[in-house]
């Protein structure tokens, strides 16, 4: 194991929890392609999100290996850590759509908070245990969103690291409760532990509840495409893989006890975004009867403590951990859009919930 990972050395092995997920299946692409032979553990409860097919293009000579089970359980929890002696430990396991939260917000508790606990107690008795993995440059890195900081106006400064927290959904108070517990642990155990917000992710392989695939696919479905309010809603995007560049580079560059932020620098309001969509299907699967997609657009009633906007200071992470996002949102959100047209299999494994009988050893239907 090396001496001194915060310093950009390579990690011999990392435990990566939700990794079949939207973004912990990007992240442990990336981990891959920046680390050829290391080691990775992915641990998924394999909640309605998460997908083992999301990993299938995986290389066939990576030392990859998937375990089923919760980060609530501390027994599985602490048989991986003393078993794989990880160098890093990545934490996306979470519960992250709003509209659920607010249908319901326990399941958020659950596995937000309560999970993301259980998870750090264990580390905490590993590192105990293990004096000397922290000697050599364990991390704990534990990834949030920018929902945690709540709402800003059309002109209020941007999101930084210094941002008080405000969180005004269920789901943003369950992460800004997760973050708050490793925080704590940093400061009353001296975890060696990192917290990373973001803006909003887009890209391949993201489940359809969420407005770009949403937009996309009921678009090519015929379906009326729901915007809330007015559609003046304005988020920040990032696409995936920048954003899983920036959670290695934490890990690797970071400094425990600080938390950094990754953003798009690409405000855009929510009807511009469905505009986009619309106008490049337009170009790319013109409707039948020549219309343009922009006539399924339908205003819907809007959410409930919506938030109004969402943009975030990234400089931070750019001075300190040399990360940058690459992906401009005009290349991301063609590719994006390139990858469900022609990956319309897993779009409608999706759709017919076939991804959770296959998963489960059921038949298709």
């Amino acid at each position: 194991m090396s001496d001194n990972l915060s310093n950009g050395r390579t990690p011999a092995a990392i435990l990566v929890t939700g990794g079949c997920g939207f973004i912990g299946s990007a992240l442990i692409y990336q981990l891959f392609q920046a680390f050829p032979g290391v080691r990775v553990v992915n641990l998924d409860a394999l909640t309605y999100a998460g997908n083992p097919q999301n990993l299938e293009g995986l290389p066939a000579d990576a030392n990859y290996s998937f375990v089923q089970g919760d980060i609530g359980d501390s027994v599985l929890v602490a048989d991986l850590l003393a078993k794989e002696s990880f160098d890093w430990v990545l934490n996306l396991a979470a519960e992250s759509h709003v509209d659920r939260s607010i249908d319901s917000a326990l399941p958020f508790v659950d596995a937000n908070v309560r999970g993301t606990v259980a998870l750090l107690e264990a580390v905490r008795n590993h590192l105990r245990a293990n004096p000397d993995a922290v000697a050599n440059g364990f991390r704990f890195v534990h990834i949030s969103t920018d929902e945690v900081f709540g709402t800003l106006d059309w002109e209020s400064p941007k999101f930084c690291e210094t941002t008080p927290y405000a969180p005004n959904s269920p789901y943003a108070a369950s992460k800004a409760a997760s973050d708050m517990f490793v925080r704590a642990f940093i400061e009353t155990f001296k975890l060696p532990a990192i917290i990373t917000n973001c803006s909003n992710n887009y890209g391949p392989r993201q489940f359809p509840e969420k407005l770009i695939p949403l937009m996309l696919l009921n678009a090519l479905e015929g379906k009326p495409l729901p915007v809330y309010g007015d559609g003046a809603n304005i988020r920040d995007w990032l696409y995936v893989d920048d954003h899983a560049r920036g959670i290695i580079a934490a890990a690797q560059k970071g400094k425990p006890g600080e938390s950094y932020l990754f953003g798009g620098r690409s405000e855009k309001r929510n009807l511009e975004l469905v505009h986009t969509i619309c106008d490049s299907l337009d170009q790319l699967r013109p409707r039948a009867d020549g219309k343009s997609y922009r006539e399924q657009i339908t205003f819907v009633k809007d959410r409930p403590g919506h938030d109004l906007r969402y943009a975030i200071e990234c400089a931070k992470a750019e001075k300190e951990l040399g990360w940058r996002a690459e992906v401009d949102f005009e290349q991301g959100i063609l590719s994006t859009m390139d990858w469900y047209l022609n990956n319309r299999n897993w779009c409608d494994a999706i759709s017919s919930g076939n991804y959770q009988r296959q998963r489960l050893g059921l038949e298709t239907i």
